[in-house]
């Protein structure tokens, strides 16, 4: 029987390219995606292109209710559940603190904290008694380590909490056969660079990491889907740094 996997914001970048290696490793896959419909058909029909099955649900993190749904369209169409990936995120512009607006860090905070304790809140009451286990991979930042001066500590602090739920979930989880990770990517070519204003600046800055180059969201992928896998069955707790050294 095919395993499967439910990504947080799988049409685009890091989510996208899991869903899209998860497939081709066999796992069925649904993510979830908040508005570009057409991104999130495209990722579907590229899996079933392949022969894999897949399905996307539209709804917000940060909505209780649209988390449950997730939840439950993936169970009704698949039958089971083995890995939850929680990835949804967003930043900002690039700014010091002191200019931050409260709307901002409200959404930021919204999205990247609740949305993610509550996509890991589910995962935690539907996966224990899984048959061979599970597992719940966050992704998180090295931007919780770094701080992200004059930038975004606005998502680095929210980064920051998510390290710390995945060290605590991963204890509360341990003895029911729940396996809790996360990666930290660094400076990786994705979309949400321009998201946040600054398109280049993955490549603009790359230079000044030890491997000498940005990483690529299928090379962060690869590290959620063996956390997720059995080869990494006496790994919980683990904070898996992606960041090519920086």
């Amino acid at each position: 029987m095919s395993q499967t996997m439910l990504i947080s914001g799988g049409s685009r970048g890091i989510g996208r390219a899991t869903a899209l290696l998860a497939a081709g490793a066999g796992w069925d896959v649904a993510f979830t995606y908040r508005a570009n419909r057409t991104a999130a058909e495209q990722v579907v029909a590229e899996i079933e292109s392949l022969g894999g099955r897949a399905q996307a649900i539209a709804g917000d993190v940060a909505i209780e209710a649209d988390v449950l749904r997730a939840f439950d369209r993936t169970q009704t169409t698949f039958g089971r559940l083995d890995a939850v990936v929680v990835n949804a995120g967003i930043v900002g512009s690039a700014l010091p603190l002191a200019k931050m607006s409260v709307e901002r860090m409200q959404q930021m905070f919204d999205t990247n904290i609740l949305g993610a304790f509550l996509f890991a809140r589910e995962a935690a009451r539907r996966l224990p008694g899984q048959e061979g286990g599970a597992s719940i991979v966050f992704v998180s930042s090295a931007a919780a380590r770094l701080g992200s001066p004059f930038e975004y500590v606005d998502y680095a602090a929210s980064k920051g909490a998510i390290d710390t739920l995945t060290i605590g979930l991963s204890k509360e989880l341990a003895g029911q056969g729940i396996r809790v990770n996360a990666v930290r990517p660094g400076l990786i070519e994705t979309e949400i660079h321009a998201s946040g204003g600054q398109p280049d600046r993955a490549q603009r800055l790359g230079q000044t990491v030890p491997m000498a180059r940005p990483g690529s969201a299928q090379e962060v992928a690869r590290s959620i889907l063996w956390l997720c896998s059995d080869d990494a069955s006496y790994c919980t707790g683990a904070l898996l740094d992606v960041a090519g050294g920086r």
